[in-house]
């Protein structure tokens, strides 16, 4: 019952087009979720390589996030067992600054109260960046990212907050050495035991 109901929502997800007058690439939602799913992704939002492709995290961050989790492209794809539900499930566009523009404000708070409910097999979500960070822990959250990631022993053993893993925490993560002795170890140990 509830893998016939996820598959609705999902349908319903990928074919939504709520922002597409303020998406410049046009609307292609991507995610992936099946009710089996132990472990759930929650990003950002495609970037223009994910979007082309239609592949989340199909990306050098995704070859960062996988490294981090200590697992390869097969097992990082495989639905049964890994879920992706981005924060905004369409391509933003840019910002003023070059970046990507923030995920639209709108996607999360309209589809995650429909879709994550139907995970009931999920022990373990990785909330990648600061605006997966705000939403799902909201008061729990610290007022920045590295302040967030740093209290990650409080929020286990169901979440665990990380960086966006761009090339620009390269420098953020050589200035905090526990990150990569202390979490990536325990981030390890859990995706393989949820594997």
């Amino acid at each position: 019952m509830t893998a016939r109901a996820l598959d609705r929502v999902l349908g319903q997800a990928r074919a939504c087009v709520l922002c597409a007058g303020r998406l410049p690439r046009g609307p292609r939602p991507i995610l992936r979720a099946t009710a089996t799913a132990r472990i759930l992704i929650v990003g950002q939002a495609p970037g223009t390589r994910v979007h082309e492709t239609g592949i989340p995290w199909n990306d050098a961050s995704g070859d960062r996030l996988r490294a981090w989790m200590g697992i390869d492209r097969r097992a990082f794809y495989d639905e049964a067992r890994v879920a992706i539900v981005p924060m905004g499930f369409c391509y933003p566009g840019r910002d003023v600054a070059g970046g990507d523009a923030p995920p639209i404000p709108e996607c999360a708070p309209l589809w995650h109260p429909r879709i994550l409910p139907l995970l009931e097999n999920v022990r373990l979500t990785l909330l990648v960046g600061g605006y997966a960070q705000r939403f799902h822990l909201g008061a729990e959250a610290g007022r920045t990212v590295a302040e967030t990631v740093a209290a990650w022993r409080d929020h286990l053993p169901r979440r665990l907050p990380l960086p966006h893993p761009s090339w620009r925490t390269t420098a953020w993560e050589r200035r905090r050495p526990w990150f990569r002795h202390e979490l990536l170890p325990e981030l390890q140990k859990l995706v393989s035991r949820l594997l």
